[in-house]
């Protein structure tokens, strides 16, 4: 049985939004098995400096990142896309072990398989430190879903 993961591609500008707003979502939960789980088994990552490949790899790099990037609150915004790509401009807030705030920002590029599934991502990212008062990201969105 083949995997599905909507909405598929060729995306609209509709249903792009859409993709990322559910993305968003999916990484709000901080639950690296369902998150990766939006990855065919094979997805390539560059995440910073980091080069991953499939979904175990994905796992784990998640399981490591939330376990020291404390109250993490992301937000997304589609930046451009084409039939079965999508670009996206990212801001995410955290806190290290030592209570410091930090804001990264990062551009991601996307590429689907036609089920829906995540086969390529490429991210570049940078770190704000900021101060607590600062912060601006607070949780999910008011209207995403679970």
């Amino acid at each position: 049985m083949s995997e599905t993961r909507p909405p598929l591609p060729p995306f609209t500008a509709e249903s792009a939004a859409a993709k990322v707003q559910a993305a968003e979502d999916g990484w709000n939960t901080r639950d690296p098995a369902r998150v990766a789980l939006a990855y065919t088994p094979d997805s390539v990552w560059r995440n910073r400096s980091d080069f991953l490949e499939g979904r175990e790899a994905i796992e784990r790099f998640l399981t490591a990142k939330w376990a020291r990037e404390h109250e993490y609150a992301l937000r997304k915004e589609l930046w451009a896309f084409t039939e079965n790509r999508i670009a996206v401009k990212f801001q995410y807030e955290w806190h290290d072990d030592e209570v410091q705030w930090w804001r990264s920002y990062g551009n991601e590029l996307w590429e689907f398989t036609g089920d829906g599934l995540m086969a390529r991502r490429e991210a570049s990212i940078n770190d704000v430190r900021i101060a607590e008062a600062d912060r601006r990201i607070f949780g999910r969105r008011p209207d995403s879903e679970r």
